[in-house]
């Protein structure tokens, strides 16, 4: 093969190869790791914020019913005490507790499970 003929080829495998490079599946570093999942996080809580306005907040802010209202770590304690899971998967199903009763997605069985949990991060994340 010709040096004349070698560089062209050569060129254009280059540039093939290269296209063939995709940044998304390069591995990333913990760090990356680590501000993809805080970012994810703060999107959660705030997609938890506009349910919790939209659907949450006429028990929770008044503490109809013996909601507890958000950030109040004394009404949260025994509550969160068992782990948000716990907590999320009574507010998706209900509950009857000591001092009132948490009807299913807060009445609202239009809200999908994980709306609900972002609602219960969003009341829970100034406790833990």
């Amino acid at each position: 093969m010709t040096l004349k003929l070698f560089v062209p080829v050569f060129v254009i495998i280059s540039l093939f190869s290269l296209g063939a490079c995709n940044p998304d599946k390069l591995p990333q570093s913990d760090e990356a790791l680590e501000l993809k999942a805080e970012a994810l996080g703060e999107q959660k809580i705030e997609a938890g914020k506009k349910i919790y306005e939209s659907n949450c907040a006429g028990c929770h802010d008044t503490g109809v019913s013996g909601a507890p209202k958000p950030g109040d770590k004394e009404a949260w304690r025994e509550r969160i005490a068992p782990g948000v899971a716990a907590m999320v998967k009574k507010s998706i199903e209900g509950y009857e507790g000591k001092t009132g009763v948490m009807p299913p997605k807060g009445g609202n069985d239009t809200l999908t499970d994980q709306e609900v949990a972002n609602a219960v991060d969003f009341m829970t994340v100034k406790l833990k």
